[in-house]
């Protein structure tokens, strides 16, 4: 089988840290005494990573965390565990949907499935999983390939913790898939503990505006013509395909009935929703917290996985920074995505308004490093810096984080949120 590969993403840096865990949060140990360390000469990749950690030299909230344990501080001492969604996650990660890809709906999902789980973080099942591979109960011969990822999460899963989230687009909604998911036994301990929810996918970072695309033989494409859009743009001779989801229509209104029905019909389940990095993103994301949602994800432009046109994923859509800028304070959890690999990135989205950040390609990318532990160990590094980092700072939970904890080159602050109906800024 073909590793994986990830261009324009630090796959090498990723597979280093599913290998060796920790370790790589330092320099190399064998060089220690023998050279001199110093900044490095990566340029950062975007606005966000360009935003520098800026911590204070007076600290109040260590002198209370001093008083409280009576003794001095240490970045061993910051909680991580945090509340993503209406779930407990053990530490303000989730992994994000990886869709019906071929790299996304395999063994490496199932893997990935497993170990979000003993990580104790909320796991996001793709859209389009059902109209593509279909739906069989647990006990029939073959499992679908999300009760494949729901079992092996459950299995693995800590008291507690965690929490599974199934997205639901266009062609999901005609397919009835949190119907299904609902009334299945499979499903019974997700909502006894409180620990399944329904998102609501308006779009996605790597193509704004589209729905998922994804690349089908010949056959599968005459199987999926009666669901999707299938076209012959790839090859002429037609053994690939392209099959296209719909993106749905919304508006402000459309958004809070949508969410509205969710919340009456399906009560026991947590209601999320996902969305594209529009240019009214703040007015979106209130809508969607006025109308009773749990959780709002913002994909950003960086975001990736899935298939999409080069122009979309070079061209189109704000930069996760500016996304998290136009919100400002939100007004309940948000989660971001897009571009998450390592600690210095999830602080500075975690000191703009992010409650918790996801891990995609990342993820992915670990799990084809190492399927059994890849993911925990770049999760465990990620831990490890986020700790370093937010003690630094003289803070020790994720909540304390706050955009005076970051400075931007261009001088200027995070952008307050907009107050015009379409939530667009200055």
């Amino acid at each position: 089988m073909t590793a994986l590969s990830a261009p324009g993403f630090p796959e090498r840096a990723i597979r280093a840290r599913a290998r060796n865990g920790t370790a790589e949060v330092f320099p190399d140990p064998a060089t220690y005494g023998t050279q001199l360390y110093g900044p490095g000469t990566a340029t950062a990749a975007d606005e966000l990573d360009r935003a520098r950690i800026v911590p204070p030299v007076f600290m109040p909230q260590r002198l209370e965390k001093l008083i409280d344990l009576a003794r001095e501080p240490e970045f061993t001492d910051v909680d991580l565990g945090t509340r993503v969604g209406g779930f407990t996650a053990r530490l303000p990660l989730y992994l994000s949907a990886f869709g019906s890809t071929r790299a996304g709906s395999g063994d490496l999902a199932v893997h990935a499935s497993r170990q979000a789980a003993r990580l104790g973080i909320p796991m996001v099942i793709g859209e389009n999983m059902i109209p593509v591979h279909g739906y069989r109960r647990a006990g029939d011969a073959t499992r679908s390939a999300l009760l494949a990822r729901v079992e092996a999460y459950l299995d693995a899963a800590p008291d507690g913790a965690g929490g599974i989230v199934v997205q639901q687009s266009t062609e999901d909604a005609d397919s009835e898939v949190w119907n299904l998911l609902y009334s299945d036994p499979a499903f019974r301990p997700l909502l006894e503990t409180g620990r399944l929810a329904f998102e609501l996918k308006t779009g996605q970072g790597a193509k704004p505006g589209l729905g998922g695309m994804t690349v089908v033989d010949r056959a599968e494409a005459e199987q999926l013509a009666r669901r999707f859009t299938v076209r012959k743009v790839l090859d002429p001779d037609g053994a690939r395909q392209l099959r296209c989801a719909t993106p749905g229509t919304f508006t402000d209104e459309i958004l809070r009935q949508q969410l509205r029905f969710m919340r009456n019909n399906f009560p026991k389940a947590r209601t999320w929703v996902k969305f594209h990095p529009g240019r009214d993103i703040a007015h979106a994301a209130r809508t969607a917290w006025s109308a009773g949602a749990d959780a709002v994800t913002v994909d950003g432009a960086e975001g990736g996985t899935g298939w999409a046109p080069g122009v979309f994923l070079d061209h189109v859509g704000l930069p996760l920074a500016a996304c998290l800028r136009r919100i400002g304070r939100p007004d309940g959890c948000l989660l971001a995505a897009g571009g998450m690999w390592e600690g210095g990135r999830a602080v500075r989205a975690l000191a703009l308004g992010a409650t918790a950040v996801g891990l995609g390609r990342a993820a992915l990318v670990a799990v084809d490093e190492d399927p059994e532990h890849g993911l925990e160990r770049l999760a465990d590094s990620i831990a490890l810096e986020l700790r370093l980092l937010i003690s630094a700072l003289g803070k020790y939970s994720v909540g304390a984080l706050d955009p005076e904890d970051l400075w931007w080159p261009d001088g200027h602050a995070p952008l307050p949120a907009a107050t015009d109906p379409v939530g667009a800024t200055p």
